[in-house]
């Protein structure tokens, strides 16, 4: 029995009630507009046009992409219109750990919140994979300079974890301008790139096993295509994480989201097309650290402008890199707050508000995993692309958060059709169905190609850990942050 006054038992977990002290050390700022929600959605996805989605022509070839990314879309616009609905109406720094809490209890919650965390831990890692082989492709063309990934990445880890820990007025000014300037660029490679388009690039992977050239590796490819397409629109669930943050989430939330997915597909549409579509041609782009440096040698040719456009073409992954890197440490913060997590996790600076130690933790994650598969060929093989081992890794845990958060929106539109809705979702529970069917077969896909099945298994080990560890420890240090507040409180209507 517990005869702590500071302690109260619920269910299956102990709540810890903390003072003013506790929540006063763990402040945040609002400062965010819709264009700063906007940019910050949009930002933390746009790298996925600059690098990673490629790697899906390698095992679906053209037509069998182009399909994984529409069956995508359809994922994404449920998942999208879903999260409309429920961010202002539990308009919370959790995001999804508070969707699902709310809906589920405190396992739910965890179990998506964590699911989350691996999304966003190892998002950042797959990007700055990307930019150390943009910087190195370029600094070798042009100094002949021929700097170690590995140091490329501790470089910008630590640029960018300090910019976020700077202050939320930085982060947010630096994504508006890192994000349209990132759209500059595509929109210059697809405006060059379109009287170079020719259908003998776009389908030049030689057929296997007497498949056609428009789905070269068959039905089967469309199925292991769809990590890669994921990679169009990842990240952009992220914006309820700024909640908390925004100074009128209610309003402008659903706004970011919806004109965020708009602009993405319209962008994953323009890049798969003209990036393939252009010589060297698909087989050569999906194998590439650095398409864009292919297209943009293909358009202007091989020199120092290309080369400096190339450089500057790096500001699209950077934009993912920061933004991303603000979405786990808010993920961090917010289930440190609750005491999921290690509570020290969730203290942010006096004066600027950022949480410091939820930043600098998933850094040293995400680097640290990074470096591991740099260095164990013994485990995933010389030739296998690190970018491609953590691109699945990621998408493991953010098809599982998916699939909890469209669960989530279905229980609370049956359980708590008494929260206010400011925005309600067109698409309703068949969206959230369609979208949450869509991320569960992806999740058994992500199995299906045995170079990237050691990666997807650690995740698989991260995530029992993590659940061992709530199970024996942290279901006993639950402390009444606003999400659990929120969830305590309605859990039953006002009238019961």
């Amino acid at each position: 029995m517990n005869n702590d006054p500071d302690n109260r038992r619920s269910g299956s977990v102990e709540y810890h009630v903390a003072g003013d002290e506790y929540f006063a050390r763990r402040g945040l700022r609002r400062y965010a507009g819709v264009w700063s929600l906007w940019a910050l959605g949009v930002g933390a996805v746009i790298s996925g046009d600059f690098f990673g989605w490629n790697f899906g022509l390698s095992v679906g070839g053209f037509g069998g992409l182009l399909a994984a990314t529409g069956i995508v879309a359809v994922m994404y616009l449920g998942i999208c219109y879903s999260i409309a609905e429920m961010s202002p109406a539990l308009p919370h720094t959790g995001g999804a750990y508070s969707f699902g809490r709310t809906a589920m209890g405190p396992w739910g919650g965890f179990i998506t919140g964590l699911a989350e965390n691996i999304e966003y831990v190892l998002t950042p890692a797959v990007i700055v994979v990307g930019i150390g082989g943009y910087i190195g492709a370029v600094f070798n063309n042009l100094l002949g300079i021929d700097i170690p990934a590995p140091v490329w990445w501790l470089i910008f880890y630590v640029l960018f974890v300090g910019l976020n820990i700077v202050g939320v007025e930085a982060t947010f000014k630096f994504s508006v301008f890192i994000t349209f300037l990132a759209l500059g660029i595509l929109l210059v490679f697809w405006i060059g790139a379109i009287p170079h388009f020719s259908w003998d690039a776009a389908l030049n992977i030689a057929p296997t096993g007497g498949n056609s050239r428009w789905l070269p590796f068959g039905w089967g490819g469309i199925a292991q295509a769809l990590p890669f397409a994921i990679w169009f629109y990842l990240a952009i669930e992220q914006l309820p994480l700024a909640a908390e943050e925004s100074r009128n989430p209610t309003r402008d939330m659903p706004k970011a989201l919806l004109w965020g997915i708009l602009a993405l597909i319209v962008a994953s549409v323009l890049t798969l097309f003209l990036n393939a579509g252009i010589a060297p041609g698909a087989a050569a782009v999906g194998q590439s650290d650095e398409p864009l440096f292919l297209a943009f040698t293909t358009i202007f040719g091989d020199g120092i402008g290309t080369s400096v456009l190339a450089l500057v073409a790096v500001a699209g992954l950077v934009a993912s890199f920061h933004t991303i890197i603000y979405a786990y440490g808010r993920n961090i913060y917010s289930l440190s707050r609750a005491g999921y997590f290690p509570r020290g996790l969730s203290v942010t600076l006096p004066k600027r508000r950022t949480p410091y130690a939820a930043l600098i933790a998933g850094a040293v994650i995400g680097y640290g995993i990074a470096l591991l598969i740099e260095f164990g060929d013994d485990w995933f093989g010389a030739d296998t692309p690190v970018g491609a081992v953590l691109l699945n890794m990621a998408v493991f845990g953010a098809v599982i958060a998916y699939v909890m958060q469209m669960v989530a929106f279905i229980q609370l539109r049956r359980r708590f059709p008494h929260i206010d809705r400011p925005y309600v979702s067109p698409l309703g529970n068949i969206g959230a169905a369609i979208a949450g069917v869509i991320a569960l077969a992806t999740l058994c896909f992500l199995f299906l190609n045995s170079d990237y099945r050691v990666g997807v298994y650690g995740c698989a080990v991260w995530f029992a850990a993590g659940l061992l560890y709530f199970a024996v420890i942290g279901r006993k240090r639950l402390v009444y942050s606003p999400e659990e507040e929120f969830a305590v409180r309605h859990s039953r209507p006002p009238d019961a």
